[in-house]
């Protein structure tokens, strides 16, 4: 079954809040790899940019790694939400 594309042809929608939440903790594609990694996650730095450029679908499993690393929650992730 095909996925489906949003009307703005991204393949995510956490990809700029991703961005922001990176450069606000002052980390790298890399450092962020490293940290989603220390918490027991499998994300390397190829899989985080691909996301942010929306070349990358995110799963539920890395949604919830990106919520626990960064301290915040899904809707913000997703809806820019608090």
């Amino acid at each position: 079954m095909p996925k489906r594309t949003p009307d703005t042809g991204k393949q995510n929608l956490i990809a700029e809040r991703l961005v922001e939440l990176r450069k606000i903790h002052n980390l790298s594609q890399r450092g962020l790899a490293h940290q989603l990694q220390l918490a027991g996650y499998d994300m390397d730095k190829n899989a985080i940019t691909r996301i942010e450029n929306n070349r990358r679908y995110v799963t539920d499993i890395e949604l919830k790694a990106l919520a626990s690393v960064f301290h915040t929650t899904y809707d913000y992730l997703i809806d820019g939400r608090e």
